[in-house]
């Protein structure tokens, strides 16, 4: 198992409205200490909520988890200590001083990561569409695009084929 694999994502409790401060101080403790490969990413998830304040609407952030902070991290002796001991937080979500990582299920619930579709496609192979707009027809894919979790399909149509960008969720192999 490589060290990205174990990282996991933890919830630090902080001080109210401190959240962005502990956020940069934990970034910049990073960095400086070379910690870039066990601290790998800190969230403050927010939402936009649109008020209407004296008959203008206004767009703000508003933190989701107001007082905690999202950190992925492989946790070590050192990279424990450094989240733990900076200014603003008062310790790690979880039963005494042990940190538990989020579940996968939970990841995904508050919205931290998407969890990336697998596919058991090629390029070469031959798909059907099984719904959108080009329903019923087949094509052969050209290319896998993980990012967009789309594939590009040559579909044969009207004796010519068109290049087609379809949703992953939206073919199946053809058998």
């Amino acid at each position: 198992m490589s060290e990205l694999e174990k990282a996991k994502w933890y919830v630090v409790h902080t001080y109210s409205g401190h959240e962005n401060k502990v956020k940069a101080t934990i970034e910049k403790a990073v960095k400086t200490r070379g910690m870039e490969d066990y601290i790998l990413e800190l969230r403050v998830p927010t939402e936009d909520v649109v008020e209407i304040k004296n008959g203008k609407k206004k767009t703000r952030q508003r933190k989701i988890f107001p007082g905690y902070v999202l950190v992925k991290m492989i946790i070590t002796d050192e990279s424990w200590y450094v989240v733990r001991n900076t200014k603003g937080v008062t310790g790690f979500v979880g039963p005494g001083s042990k940190p538990i990582p989020l579940s996968d299920e939970e990841v995904k619930a508050m919205g931290v990561e998407e969890a990336i579709p697998e596919i058991d496609i090629e390029v070469g192979e031959v798909v059907t569409i099984k719904s959108g707009s080009f329903k019923g027809f087949m094509g052969t894919v050209q290319e896998i695009n993980m990012e967009k979790q789309s594939l590009k399909v040559l579909i044969s149509m009207f004796g010519r084929e068109t290049p087609a960008e379809i949703p992953f969720d939206q073919v199946e192999k053809y058998s």
